[in-house]
């Protein structure tokens, strides 16, 4: 038999006929092969902001939590002699002192207050901006992220001079214009009227990032669903409640949450706005733990106000991750 025939009889085998090897299948029991280098890759990207988060965070609330449960004064503080440990003691005086009560009270007061004006404006801001022309949404997206961006010292000294009582606008436009005996009107020998200058300087602070945030989430809302809510009948209430608000309740929920826990410690506002002195009428939670630490050396009274701060504010914390969590499975 010649080549050429054995060639035709056993043609060579192409890659489609090529027998499949199969190899013995794992074991149950078998162990694993280990994971390769290049996975551990993103863990050990995001490792410098979990050390820079443990060092800015979470070793400063281990060191609060431990001084809160010592007596700290300014000798142990400079001197870094051992503090005596004194157990619940610290937490047990604050909580049977009827002030911290008032300032407590006072606190979700005003952080209600101001939580309530901000989300009310920004909303009304937003659905403003809907119907603008580009250019003054424009005009007006700019001079909102400019008072957003506003240094806190430069707002609270321009609501100062608005708010004075002998050359302040507000005092000016109500004697002038509205005829209202408000010559020389000091706001502030009121702690209600001093808290409304207050907030208002927290809201006018707040609404930007809430206004823009609310707009960008009501650009999300199918025109289509409006419209054929109108045509069914549905007046401009009708539309928001079934059709627009259930869009942007999500987003609303979280910028409501977040405007709490900042309005809970509102701190510069008050303390500048009173000229780094504020009178004991003016106290909030974070002015309060800041005068027990720095003006009465009680750096361990002022470190358990601070936990018990962020005991306070956790259920709105978790509150706020549950949300975070809900919109991340809805996308």
């Amino acid at each position: 038999m010649s080549a050429a025939d054995i060639q035709a009889a056993d043609p060579p085998a192409t890659m489609d006929q090529a027998p499949e090897i199969i190899g013995p299948e794992p074991s149950e029991g078998a162990p694993r092969r280990p994971r390769k280098a290049g996975a551990l890759l993103p863990y050990l990207l995001i490792a410098p902001a979990f050390v820079a988060i443990a060092a800015v965070f979470v070793w400063p609330l281990v060191k609060t939590v431990i001084m809160s449960f010592q007596d700290v004064g300014r000798r142990e503080l400079w001197t870094g002699e051992a503090a005596p440990w004194v157990g619940f003691d610290q937490f047990t005086e604050i909580l049977g002192d009827g002030e911290f009560w008032d300032v407590v009270v006072r606190t979700i007061v005003f952080m209600a207050a101001c939580v309530v004006s901000t989300m009310v404006i920004g909303l009304g801001l937003a659905m403003v901006m809907q119907r603008m022309s580009t250019w003054a949404r424009l005009l007006l997206t700019a001079a909102l992220i400019a008072a957003w961006s506003m240094p806190l010292l430069v707002a609270t000294s321009i609501f100062r001079w608005f708010a004075d009582s002998d050359y302040g606008v507000l005092n000016m436009v109500l004697t002038e214009y509205l005829r209202l005996d408000f010559q020389g009107h000091n706001w502030f020998l009121d702690s209600t009227q001093g808290f409304t200058i207050i907030g208002a300087v927290v809201v006018w602070g707040a609404v930007p990032f809430v206004t823009i945030t609310l707009y960008a989430a009501l650009t999300q809302v199918p025109k289509e669903l409006e419209e054929a809510a109108s045509l069914d009948g549905a007046g401009t209430g009708g539309v928001f409640r079934y059709v627009t608000w259930p869009v942007i309740k999500p987003v609303f929920q979280m910028v409501a949450t977040l405007s709490v826990i900042w309005d809970f410690n509102v701190f510069g506002q008050v303390f500048l706005i009173r000229g780094n002195k504020p009178e004991p009428e003016y106290a909030l939670l974070g002015l309060y733990s800041f005068e027990k630490a720095f003006e009465s050396n009680s750096f361990s009274q002022g470190a358990a106000i601070s936990l018990i701060t962020v005991l306070l504010l956790s259920g709105v914390a978790v509150y706020y991750l549950r949300q975070l969590l809900k919109i991340g499975e809805v996308e």
